[in-house]
Formats: structure tokens, sequence, C-alpha cells
């Protein structure tokens, strides 16, 4: 795999703005080949027919949508938050519940698919929350007091077999795979 697949992947999964030194760190390289790539991906995408586009703000890199597609992006969030949950938001939903918190990586390794159009949805909803933690490169997801009190309940664990499912067997396995083997 190429060390541009490789940055390209991983600044679409962070889908959050990330130092060279992060980037550099995960990869194992200096600092120097990680930012001559980051530069070339800037060339790459940073064109006018590109639905994507590479930021850089200092020594932070981000991968976000084309600020010329706002209209075409907006109605598109829009449609998706409006109405009545979908059935893999709601799965989606459900393996935060008793799984969070939960990284997209273990979250996509658990539904077998990519959730993170499912999760900034849910966001907006204010369903779920993204807590960033510095000394990790992925945030986590979890549900939101907002969730919670809509489902009446005065915390997570009472949620039906908290408890059961929080630690299932077959969830542990699965979320033990993805580390060894990450998305």
């Amino acid at each position: 795999m190429s060390l541009h697949s490789q940055i390209e992947t991983i600044l679409f999964v962070a889908s959050k703005p990330l130092s060279v030194k992060k980037i550099a760190k995960v990869l194992q390289l200096e600092d120097n080949v990680v930012l001559d790539t980051l530069k070339e991906l800037l060339t790459k995408y940073n064109q006018a027919q590109s639905g994507i586009v590479v930021l850089q703000n200092n020594d932070e890199w981000q991968m976000v949508s084309n600020p010329d597609n706002k209209a075409a992006a907006e109605n598109f969030l829009k449609a998706e938050v409006s109405g009545e949950l979908t059935r893999p938001q709601l799965e989606t939903l459900t393996v935060i519940s008793y799984c969070g918190p939960i990284t997209r990586p273990e979250l996509d390794q658990i539904r077998g698919v990519n959730c993170s159009l499912i999760l900034r949805n849910l966001m907006m909803r204010g369903l779920i929350k993204e807590n960033d933690d510095n000394t990790a490169l992925l945030p986590k997801y979890e549900v939101t007091m907002e969730y919670l009190r809509h489902l009446g309940l005065n915390n997570i664990t009472g949620l039906p077999d908290y408890e059961k499912l929080h630690q299932h067997q077959h969830i542990t396995a699965t979320l033990s795979t993805s580390v060894e083997n990450p998305v």
C-alpha cells in the first residue's frame, strides 16, 4: 500500500485536523516524509473538479468536502436529519448505546459498513457526541444526555440487558480483532 493511500485513509477516518507529528507517529515515519506527502495530496485534491480538498492550518491537516459544494452538502444533510431514524441509524445507535464509548473503526468493524455519515446524522440530532482524547488518534462516540432523557433513563445502564450485552463475548472478540487488524 502506498504512503499516499495510507495518509489519505488516516485523514478520512480521523475526520478532524491532525498534526504531521501524529500522522508520522502512527505510520512510524519521519515528519518530513509525511509533510512531503501531505503537500502532494494538496496538489492532488485541491482542484476545482474535486469534491474533496485537503486543508492546512499551520501544522494541522484535514480532509474535507469542497466548500464550493456547500449547498449540495447542506441539502443532503438536511434530508438526512429530517424524519424518523432509519434502520442503519437505529442499529448504529444501539451499538453505541451498548458498546460506547467506541471509535468509528470499531463501530465499522461491528456493523460491517462505513458509519461516518450515520454518525454525523446522529450527532446533528443530538443523540450521540464525539469525545476527543488528545492521547488517541481517533475520537470516541457515546450517547448524549438528550438521548437518555428521550428514553426516560437515568443512566445508560438502564437499557434492557445492558450489563449482559455491554460485555457480550462476540462484541469483545470483534473489538479485539479490530485492534489487532485496524480498519
